[in-house]
């Protein structure tokens, strides 16, 4: 059975995206068929894996539309890495999913088959804590929250925490968090330091030892459609993130 990640953040601009393709692209560099599932409307995930290549369904026609999942998973330039690519009409799925029996349950029903296809499904979420979240989170097995290291770090983390604690109270008992993540981390400064400081300390071991530096390749990569892991193999960023698939792949 395949394990199910959601990398989530509530708070936009703080490396999620960025994590989710590239520990995806790292995962099936190790052998794992995995697949990213792109839930937010805004399609990074989405441009940031699929050059060159035809997207003709994607996850709104799964949820919304009746489509099957096969139907809308695409293979992507690195092998054993497939995706289930977003859309724009995913910016209106809150309402309409609100209207809909089992609301909190259908993005599990869809891919529940998919779990014995793949040994890693990671997904994208989008930039909130509305519905198409609260469906990542009742599909998932763990949570990775990807933090960036400036002054504002911590702030709203308190509510997706009081929320993942709901959803496993009464909704999916089994949710965990798989671990805190430190993005855009510059160890010349104090603040970078310091916010790295309160993170162990408000979440200890939870808190990843691989931390992701800032760099212009990270940056650079989506525009070209790959992962940091073909885009520039060699540099600072894949490194890290070659180092955070070892510890997801040990932390389960």
């Amino acid at each position: 059975m395949g394990v199910i990640i959601s990398i989530i953040n509530q708070k936009g601009g703080v490396g999620k995206t960025t994590t989710a393709v590239n520990l995806a692209a790292y995962l099936a560099d190790r052998g794992k068929k995995t697949l990213l599932i792109d839930e937010d409307a805004q399609g990074n995930s989405t441009s940031g894996l699929s050059k060159d290549v035809e997207l003709k369904k994607n996850l709104y026609d799964v949820l919304l539309d009746d489509a099957d999942a096969e139907e809308a998973i695409v293979k992507t330039a690195v092998k054993k890495l497939s995706l289930l690519p977003s859309s724009i009409d995913l910016a209106g799925a809150d309402i309409e999913l609100s209207a809909m029996d089992g609301r909190e349950h259908i993005l599990k029903k869809k891919i529940e088959a998919l779990k014995d296809a793949y040994d890693f499904i990671l997904i994208d979420c989008p930039p909130s804590l509305g519905l198409m979240t609260l469906n990542a989170l009742v599909a998932s097995d763990s949570i990775l929250i990807p933090i960036q290291a400036e002054f504002y770090a911590l702030e709203g983390l308190s509510q997706l925490v009081k929320t993942v604690q709901i959803v496993s109270r009464k909704l999916n008992p089994s949710l965990r968090i798989l671990g805190i993540l430190l993005t855009m981390f510059d160890g010349r400064t104090n603040l970078s330091l310091q916010v790295a400081e309160e993170v162990k300390t408000y979440f200890g071991s939870k808190v990843f030892k691989t931390v992701i530096p800032r760099t212009v390749k990270l940056s650079e990569a989506p525009s070209f459609g790959e992962p940091i892991l073909t885009y520039a193999p060699k540099s600072k960023g894949a490194e890290a993130y070659k180092k955070l698939c070892r510890e997801v792949l040990k932390r389960g």
